[in-house]
């Protein structure tokens, strides 16, 4: 007799993936967060009608496909048969219906409210000028989904990628009020769910068994880590604590170059780096001449090569390199050396009434907790000083106070700004300054021929009368000086050899479900 015998076969280790994530999350409710911290997490735990490929494109989602009316009023989204909630639940259309509602809603306090004013009477919802059930948006059955436009917008699908469209559980918000975001409560429809969420610990998502393309997904796990000292952060990558950073301290990016090229990952962002002017305060809003001395004065070519020293672009304007059918336009300026536009600075600081001879000009610059924002604040403190005789004081705050301050206004000079596009179009900046824009327009810019141009391109058609407008537009808002253009960015990332998978794009999405890790 033949004796056989039965050897277990040993289960695989888990795969884990830890990834720095910048400041604490704000919230990771899509429809109030604002952080590009919280998004990265939002993308791993949910999933909108359409989502992005590992080179940050848009494909179906939660939407396995959909149709559009000839005359572009009316889309009609086909669900998947799989989609289902982190509960085993299915995702329906009225779970959309309920969400979209939820977001344009005046009580939910969302900045991104904005991001649904192409929906028919979304605009006017959010102002509460009417209810949420005059929405165009339908559930005409569990999987299909009708959406009415005020205007055609040809960004629209590009649009929904962004985290403030997803849907949640309507049977589970309402089950759980707000409660509905703890780790054990929050089901979710994307490739992971939320397991732990410790306050300045980590977010630990877990992958999700439910999710439709669940068996591509590699990982078991992925912790995000809050790292706002991106030191810190460094250290934690080259002792294997992390497997990616969210980002790199600017002075040791030159060493990284030299000694750990094989994880240093550089690539074009679409992303603008920025300092907000308060047009609410004086003496910012009635005096252009001012606003332009300072942003003059600032030698961007000096901050990128001294300070960032990762390839940034110096910034002239506000949309970045790379964008889709488009090219700023560019103030006259922009082609000066910096020695003119030094002179030109003290001459309209001068017609101002600052400087010799004039009243002495204090500013506040407001920053968020960061080495890298910090050296750039003392660089454009040391260049007014000795350009303009302008004295500066520097102000940091945490990100979730100056979250809060720079969207309510509540800064007395200039604050630390910037974007990041939501989409790979113009408009993702330029709707940003709209009078009407509430939680975004920081320097509360207020044109209403600005505001024309911007309204008219969003439901114009043809490409190029629609570059065209947004140029004027931009052109406009550049001529009046609400914001000082620094930078455009790169990406700066340590991502380990161990890891496979990522692929530098230029929206720097990197979805968690096409990554894996190999120890």
């Amino acid at each position: 007799m033949l004796l056989f015998t039965l050897l277990a076969t040993p289960s695989r280790a888990e795969m884990v993936l830890h990834r720095g994530n910048g400041a604490e999350p704000e919230t990771l409710d899509p429809h109030k967060s604002t952080g590009e911290g919280e998004s990265r997490i939002e993308m791993d735990l949910f999933e909108g009608l359409v989502t992005a490929d590992a080179l940050g494109r848009i494909i179906p989602g939660a939407a396995l496909n959909w149709t559009i009316s000839d005359d572009r009023l009316t889309y009609v989204f086909h669900l998947r048969p799989d989609g289902k909630w982190s509960d085993g639940t299915k995702v329906t259309a009225g779970d959309f219906v309920f969400s979209w509602r939820r977001l344009v809603l005046p009580a939910t306090r969302s900045r991104y409210a904005f991001f649904l004013w192409p929906v028919k009477n979304a605009e006017a919802i959010s102002k509460g000028a009417m209810p949420p059930t005059a929405m165009g948006v339908e559930a005409v059955d569990d999987l299909t989904l009708r959406v009415t436009l005020e205007a055609p917008t040809a960004y629209f699908i590009a649009s929904l990628q962004h985290h403030s469209t997803y849907a949640v559980s309507q049977a589970n918000v309402q089950r759980h009020g707000d409660d509905f975001l703890k780790p054990g409560k929050l089901v979710s429809n994307g490739a992971f769910m939320l397991a732990e969420a410790v306050p300045q610990g980590h977010v630990k998502l877990v992958r999700n068994p439910h999710f439709h393309g669940a068996a591509e997904v590699a990982l078991d796990a992925v912790y995000y880590y809050p790292t706002e000292n991106r030191e810190a952060e460094l250290k934690r990558f080259r002792a294997g604590e992390l497997d990616v950073t969210y980002d790199l301290p600017d002075g040791q990016i030159a060493w990284v170059r030299q000694n750990m090229p094989a994880d240093l990952r550089l690539a074009p962002f679409f992303s603008s780096y920025w300092f907000n002017i308060n047009l609410r305060n004086e003496p910012w809003k009635s005096n252009p001449d001012l606003r332009a001395a300072l942003s003059l004065a600032i030698d961007r070519q000096l901050i990128v090569d001294k300070i960032t020293q990762a390839g940034e672009i110096p910034a002239y304007s506000l949309t970045p390199p790379g964008t889709d059918n488009y090219v700023a336009p560019l103030p006259e300026w922009a082609r000066w050396t910096q020695a003119e536009r030094d002179a030109k600075a003290r001459d309209l600081l001068a017609k101002a009434g600052y400087g010799p001879g004039g009243k002495e000009l204090e500013v506040e610059i407001l920053f968020n907790t960061s080495e890298n924002h910090r050296k750039i604040a003392i660089a454009i403190d040391s260049m007014w000083r000795q350009k303009l005789g302008v004295r500066t004081r520097l102000v940091n705050q945490e990100w979730k106070v100056l979250l809060q301050a720079r969207a309510e206004g509540k800064f007395q000079d200039l604050v630390r700004g910037g974007w990041i596009g939501d989409f790979n179009d113009a408009y993702s900046f330029l709707s940003l300054f709209l009078s009407d824009v509430q939680g975004q327009n920081h320097s509360g810019y207020q044109n209403p021929d600005y505001d024309r141009l911007i309204r008219a391109a969003a439901s114009e058609i043809d490409p190029t009368a629609r570059r065209q407008l947004m140029q004027r537009a931009e052109a406009m808002l550049l001529s009046d000086h609400p914001v000082i253009p620094i930078y455009t960015h790169v990406t700066t990332h340590m991502v380990a050899t161990r890891v496979s998978g990522w692929q530098d794009n230029i929206r720097n999405l990197h979805l968690s479900r096409y990554l894996s890790v190999v120890r």
